[in-house]
């Protein structure tokens, strides 16, 4: 039976796999590595010896990850990531908070005017200095996904469904709306399909009857951008329509249904929150203020 326990060698091996694939090919690891090629090459031979699997391609086509190779990079992942949060913990035992406090977000949160998270940070940094803040911008999929793998410590988004792998904190209230291009006669606006992305609301409208489903686009940028050229309708949040609506002559279509939902700042219930978390959910809720309208009067 092949023996799967790593060493403090193999541990070694596997971070440098990580990196390789991270980077996405040896060379580009190089300097993120300080190590040689033949160095880093030699490493991941060893991880894919051990597990007894090739990991990568790598030759004149280019380098990918093997389907081994993309489980082994999310687990190994996973697993560097509970390492790295053993310091702080113990740290916050001892009233210190440290380590990274990953945070991930969707494109254009900061647009909103009722979102505060610059000004939580300030309070964090002055609270914690020893919490390093990271920022990542991911796609209303990607964040979810992240949460559930421990690759964010919390994301901000909006509340959509009720879920019981996640814990919802309000923060403020998004609404969004279909827009289309204000030359655009309104005998034809019916006609006119809606630009689809992977969002919760664009696909109720769709299934709804009401609109037809036009090309995919990838961001509320590229909405905007079709929206403009009079050829299509496209849903929007109302604060980035009202950043943008006089410069691309867009308006609120007329007889536009209206979606709204709270942004929270989510957490996952399937592992313990760190203090860390707590002070800045703290933060978070004392910065914004905000009242849900489910909460008692």
């Amino acid at each position: 039976m092949m023996k799967l326990d790593f060493d403090e060698r193999d541990l070694r091996s596997l971070r440098v796999f990580c990196a390789v694939a991270e980077a996405g090919g040896f060379a580009a690891a190089e300097k993120k590595l300080a190590m040689s090629k033949p160095s880093i090459s030699r490493h991941v031979r060893e991880v894919e010896a051990r597990l007894g699997v090739r990991l990568c391609e790598r030759g004149r086509s280019g380098f990918r990850l093997t389907p081994e190779g993309d489980v082994a990079l999310d687990l190994a992942s996973a697993a560097f990531q509970a390492l790295g949060r053993i310091r702080p913990e113990i740290d916050a035992v001892h009233g210190i908070l440290s380590g990274r406090l990953a945070i991930g977000i969707g494109e254009h949160t900061l647009t909103h005017p009722a979102c505060k998270l610059p000004e939580a940070l300030t309070e964090m940094r002055r609270l914690a200095p020893g919490v390093e803040p990271q920022i990542l911008v991911m796609t209303f999929n990607e964040l979810a996904q992240s949460l559930n793998e421990g690759r964010v410590d919390l994301v901000i988004r909006g509340k959509y469904t009720d879920d019981r792998d996640f814990f919802h904190v309000p923060i403020y209230r998004e609404i969004h709306r279909v827009y289309v291009a204000n030359f655009v006669d309104a005998s034809k606006i019916p006609n006119l399909p809606l630009i689809y992305r992977q969002h919760p609301y664009v696909e109720h409208a769709i299934r709804s009857g009401r609109y037809h489903r036009g090309p995919n686009a990838a961001g509320l940028d590229s909405v905007a951008a079709m929206v403009a050229t009079g050829f299509y309708q496209g849903m929007l949040p109302t604060h980035y329509g009202d950043l943008i609506k006089t410069r691309f002559n867009l308006s609120i279509e007329e007889s536009s249904p209206v979606y709204q939902h709270e942004g929270c700042a989510i957490f996952s219930t399937a592992r313990p929150i760190s203090q860390r978390i707590k002070v800045f959910l703290n933060i978070l809720k004392r910065v914004h203020s905000y009242r849900s309208e489910r909460s008692p009067a």
